[in-house]
């Protein structure tokens, strides 16, 4: 089943390999085996339910959160050549029953459905008619109650186990801590199941935390930086996406909001827009992105700080799905945690979320590789610096922040701890508000003792001591500040405080220049447009997401190898039996047409002579005009004949060769056990041929396969 396994892989996937772990996972399945699946996100979860489903008899049940999603996934399916499809509230009762009369015949391999549609009666007395190959639960921490999106209607999953003892179960997640993993054994009642944690490590994502003032300002030089770069920008609150998407559109760029304030409707327009590359940036809530799957995603910005860091990691997970670099910023203020602190308190399971938050909170703090600190949240050790986040490539410098500290712990105590961030913020800069001299706090002795410090540095100099554990937030008494017994120390005890100097990491002294490309890169940048432009032109024809034609890699791959015949193309990583066939003559004739262009205008381009020597032999250009105007030899032009024959080029070679000394020579190659080199078959043929002639011939056997 393996050898099947493989072989399905590069049939309908266009790969040669799976990815560690997938293949053991894949296994288990076959085996019957009840099995977890822990993968970050495109780290190709979804290809160990897929095979299995297309290699084993009966149909796998693929139990998905999002209505929304399914079409796309369908749609990326059934272009590899894969029977799949969907049930959901969005179809038609004709169209519902058109599904189940084909999975009644056996046409479907992949059913995805809902889990509200999955514990319905109807569907219960459905599955028990076919025959089910496995049940797939995708976002499976969605069950557990201590995961970060938990949803009740997935805890009565449980009685798949019951009712169907004889199936294999999957869950799969991308985030789940172990008190969540073994939630998840239990909730879906898995039989002693085999469990795979894949490393989490996305080695292409760098991570990057910011100072949370400023936020817009920064997010515009970024983009300015990136430009045409597709990105979701993730907010807080529904109105601060409303806020930074007309924002964006002001400054010409082409962003939607999305938040679960808006209409069914507007929601999957700005989704739809967004996948289908119409829009560059999609500003949203939480509410978006789970289990999205366009690949091309360069940027993840949060706007704000998450509330977990399975969120956080589940988020950023959703750049550079397809293995090329992408980034993750995250802003971290003062407000953010008061107001986190805020909306958890006021859940169930407050103790469980206020953990999760102070986790958050150690990330943003981190004065080491950020990715060690994730890396150690999902209990995997990460020996080295990653170099890929701000602390690896721009090592915070620190220094004596002693006396600054005592200057906000001695205003504090000085108007009795009854004063917030920005109120205390504002007797140190020696404010004229009316609220201050109200409450003559003006008269005390730290009034305006920091009137050299800016309010945006203030604002990060307070998040730093609040972090160290010198001031804490009294959410019960209106967020007000109170100086913590590790903050009388230093007031009292003369302990010493170290504060990290700010800065931002995308401010003018990063913004450096890229270093200059070279011809073989521009070229390439140049070729991906054109090969992104016709995929686009496709996509919206068949009115799917343009990742489902092809992915930004395979692209990028196409633009790099530049393949011109069938044996290149399907060499390229994503192409399949299927696209080969579909798309196969659609995007080689602009590779080539780009080749030769390209040469034409002297570029020196692999492949490139080959092109140009066709072209001119379809213009009616004889083999001594070719040679003489190319300034190259007669046997230089047989040979790219030659070349173009064997791959598979539309070349008549009888023209330049008859079949008496096709076979002729060919007996003499035969007898020599087919050498690669020319001359021994030319001394065996007692050089009655020349050679472009035994190059023709030995173009024609490799044609034949022989």
């Amino acid at each position: 089943m393996l050898v099947k396994a493989q072989k399905t892989l590069k049939k309908h996937y266009g790969y040669d390999s799976f990815y560690p772990m997938q293949q053991s996972a894949i296994q288990s399945v076959i085996d019957k085996k009840d099995t977890v699946v822990l993968m970050p996100t495109g780290g190709g979860k979804s290809m160990i339910f897929q095979i299995p489903a297309i290699i084993q008899d009966g149909t796998a049940i693929i139990i998905s959160p999002l209505i929304a999603l399914m079409k796309d996934q369908v749609d990326g399916l059934l272009e590899n050549g894969i029977r799949a499809a969907y049930l959901n509230s969005t179809q038609s009762a004709v169209e519902q029953n058109n599904i189940i009369t084909q999975l009644t015949n056996k046409e479907i391999d992949l059913l995805y459905v809902s889990p509200e549609r999955v514990v319905t009666e109807d569907f219960y007395y459905l599955a028990k008619s076919i025959k089910i190959n496995l049940f797939a639960v995708d976002e499976a921490h969605c069950i557990s109650s201590w995961g970060h999106d938990f949803r009740p209607e997935y805890t009565k999953l449980k009685f798949l186990k019951k009712q169907f003892p004889d199936t294999p179960i999957l869950a799969l997640t991308a985030t789940a801590d172990k008190v969540t993993r073994e939630d998840i054994k239990v909730q879906l009642q898995l039989d002693n199941p085999n469990v795979f944690i894949s490393s989490f490590n996305r080695a292409n994502l760098s991570l990057n935390v910011l100072p949370g003032r400023n936020k817009f300002p920064q997010i515009l030089r970024y983009l300015k930086q990136n430009t045409n770069k597709a990105g979701i920008i993730y907010c807080l609150s529904r109105k601060g996406t409303e806020s930074v998407a007309m924002k964006l559109q002001k400054e010409g760029y082409s962003a939607l909001a999305y938040h679960a304030g808006l209409s069914k409707e507007n929601r999957s327009i700005a989704q739809e827009k967004f996948i289908k590359d119409d829009i560059q940036i999609i500003v949203a809530t939480i509410a978006f992105g789970m289990g999205i799957d366009k690949s091309n995603i360069r940027f993840v910005i949060h706007y704000n700080l998450p509330k977990n860091i399975e969120g956080y990691y589940q988020e950023i997970g959703r750049a550079g799905r397809d293995g090329m670099p992408a980034d993750t910023m995250l802003f971290y203020s003062f407000g953010d945690v008061i107001l986190l602190k805020q909306i958890i308190s006021n859940n169930s399971n407050s103790d469980v979320q206020e953990h999760k938050l102070q986790k958050m909170q150690e990330y943003a703090d981190a004065l080491i590789c950020r990715r060690k600190i994730l890396m150690a949240y999902f209990n995997e050790d990460l020996k080295d610096n990653c170099g890929n986040c701000d602390i690896c490539k721009n090592p915070p410098k620190t220094f004596d922040g002693t006396i600054i500290t005592q200057k906000v712990l001695s205003a504090l105590i000085r108007v009795k701890e009854q004063v917030g961030a920005q109120l205390l913020i504002d007797i140190l800069r020696g404010s004229g508000r009316k609220e201050i001299y109200d409450k003559g706090y003006n008269t005390i002795k730290t009034y305006g003792a920091g009137n050299d410090i800016s309010n945006y540095t203030w604002n990060i100099y307070l998040l730093q001591i609040m972090q160290q554990g010198f001031i804490e937030i009294a959410i019960n008494e209106n967020n007000t500040l109170k100086v913590t017994p590790a903050g009388k120390e230093v007031l009292f005890d003369n302990r010493r405080v170290n504060l990290v100097v700010p800065q931002e990491i995308f401010d003018k002294r990063q913004e450096k220049k890229e270093p200059k490309k070279t011809k073989k890169a521009i070229l390439k940048d140049e070729l991906f447009e054109l090969l992104r432009s016709k995929r686009k032109e496709l996509a919206d024809k068949k009115n799917v997401p343009p990742y489902v034609i092809f992915s930004d890699t395979t692209l990028s791959q196409m633009a790099q190898d530049k393949p011109i015949n069938d044996e290149e193309f399907i060499n390229i990583s994503g192409v399949g039996d299927k696209k080969l066939h579909d798309y196969g003559d659609v995007f080689m004739p602009i590779i080539q047409k780009f080749i030769t262009q390209k040469k034409s205008g002297g570029a020196s381009i692999k492949g490139s002579t080959y092109l140009l020597t066709r072209d001119m032999l379809n213009d009616n250009k004889s083999i001594e005009e070719i040679a003489q105007f190319r300034k190259l030899s007669v046997t230089t032009i047989y040979s790219h004949i030659a070349y173009l024959y064997a791959k598979g080029f539309d070349i008549d070679i009888k023209q330049y060769i008859s079949q008496n000394e096709l076979d002729t020579i060919s007996l003499a190659v035969k007898k020599l056990n087919y050498p690669k080199e020319l001359t021994p078959i030319y001394k065996q043929l007692d050089g009655k041929f020349d050679y472009h002639k035994i190059r023709l011939t030995l173009a024609w056997i490799e044609k034949q396969g022989k």
